[in-house]
């Protein structure tokens, strides 16, 4: 093979197996891709028919959704007294317990809803002298709880789609959340150059974590989950020395594993108005998943990473340099991660502790399993997700509901759809053969 396969792809598919689209499925070394792009099909009344007993990718999706939500309805009944007393009168009067099971299912979903998306109050009392802004707080909350999500699933499906998966998003956002600090407190400059060097540096902090994997996995052939888990508790272990050491990272005066505040002019503005409103982080969030989309389906390098990711033995046949490739998707992989922190750590006023870190790391594979590794999918299913985080706050506050339940759902959601074959018996649709996340996901145990 010569050098030019890296630019455009072999002629022969058995020369360097690819993932050739958005939509194709993964295929072996040497076999025919058996679900090449078809071309843009027309949106017919057929079409939508055949697409939804075929059970195409985003029918299995929406139908995960649906037994997720009827699920989660079951577990809301499960936690009212009321509900259960009447039914416990379900022999002598059912429409009682039907009453109050719909009244519960329905108020606790509303509030949900509410929280997550708009209120009909708010809107009401906009046209009574009230508040604008207030009908868009719940979308503002919802963005603002999805945008580390929409990053560290970035991050895992970056991985993903080179063959690999990490589990280090945890760790490399610890990496980015360290330097955004330093450099908030640390660091005297004007606004706006100071909150985008902070941007920068959690941008290599994160990197420089997720660059460790890649270069001892190219090295020495390590498995790279051994690696990141491994390297998780490492940086966890390292934040909490650093915050609890006087003259590192600890807050002067302060006897708690706490860092210093960052300066203000370091602080990501909020566009929705005061925290914890929407505010640039979303919008870097956005630009990440740009960024990422064309990377992955328009450059060459995307092009090796697809490559590498479908077969690492062809790939290398083909002339691309699988170790080089391995290191660049995580030094990526773990920039993004980076990014995530720094939405965080500049985007509220609360300092860097040893629980800021929360679940974003682990919550952005399930992000990137449920966007199937797309961009486009990790953006969509961070707003679900920030969706429920958001809503389920207000559920529970408004119906006594636990918030619990929306993380049962999100659970579900994921479980469902790397099952598509469990939606299909479910719902009796015929199986098509095309490629679902857990494609995905066994290439990126591949590596």
């Amino acid at each position: 093979m010569t050098d030019q396969n890296e630019a455009e792809p072999p002629a022969e598919p058995s020369a360097a197996p690819y993932v050739a689209s958005e939509t194709a499925t993964t295929v072996d070394a040497g076999a025919p891709a058996p679900d090449q792009p078809r071309g843009r099909q027309p949106l017919t009344g057929n079409a939508i028919i055949q697409a939804v007993t075929e059970g195409h990718s985003v029918v299995i999706t929406i139908l995960a959704v649906f037994v997720a939500l009827l699920v989660g309805a079951v577990l809301i009944v499960a936690s009212d007294p009321v509900v259960l007393r009447a039914w416990d009168s379900f022999g002598y009067a059912p429409g009682t317990a039907f009453s109050a099971t719909w009244d519960s299912v329905s108020a606790a979903y509303s509030a949900l809803f509410e929280g997550a998306i708009f209120s009909p109050a708010t809107i009401s009392a906009a046209f009574h002298g009230g508040s604008v802004a207030a009908i868009f707080y719940p979308l503002s909350l919802t963005a603002f709880e999805a945008t580390p999500l929409i990053l560290t699933g970035l991050s895992v499906a970056v991985c993903f789609r080179a063959g690999m998966f990490n589990i280090g998003a945890a760790g490399q956002w610890v990496g980015g959340a360290l330097v955004a600090t330093w450099l908030g407190y640390a660091v005297n400059l004007p606004i706006v150059l100071h909150a985008v060097v902070c941007i920068i540096g959690a941008f290599v902090g994160g990197a420089l974590i997720g660059w460790i994997v890649g270069e001892i996995k190219a090295r020495t052939g390590a498995h790279e989950v051994i690696l990141t888990i491994m390297l998780n508790y490492v940086m966890y272990n390292f934040l909490a020395f650093l915050l609890s050491s006087r003259g590192l990272l600890q807050a002067p005066g302060q006897t708690n594993a706490v860092a210093p505040n960052i300066k203000a002019n370091a602080f990501l503005p909020h566009v929705g108005g005061p925290p914890p409103q929407v505010g640039v982080g979303f919008l870097i969030a956005l630009a990440a998943a740009g960024a990422t989309s064309w990377l992955l389906s328009r450059s060459t390098t995307g092009f090796e990473f697809r490559a590498v990711g479908a077969s690492p033995s062809a790939a290398r046949s083909a002339g691309i340099s699988v170790e080089r490739v391995w290191v660049l998707a995580f030094l990526i992989a773990g920039g993004l991660a980076g990014l995530s922190a720094s939405t965080i750590v500049l985007g509220q006023t609360a300092p860097l502790t040893t629980n800021s870190y929360g679940t974003y790391g682990f919550d952005g594979i399930t992000v990137a399993l449920l966007g199937r590794a797309r961009p486009l999918g990790v953006v969509l299913a961070g707003l679900l997700f920030g969706a429920l985080n958001a809503g389920g706050t207000v559920m529970e506050a408004a119906t006594g509901v636990p918030s619990d339940v929306t993380n049962v759902i999100e659970a579900l959601i994921v479980l469902l759809v790397a099952a598509p074959p469990l939606i299909r018996a479910l719902f009796r649709l015929r199986g098509t053969g095309g490629a679902g996340p857990q494609a995905v996901a066994s290439k990126g145990w591949s590596g």
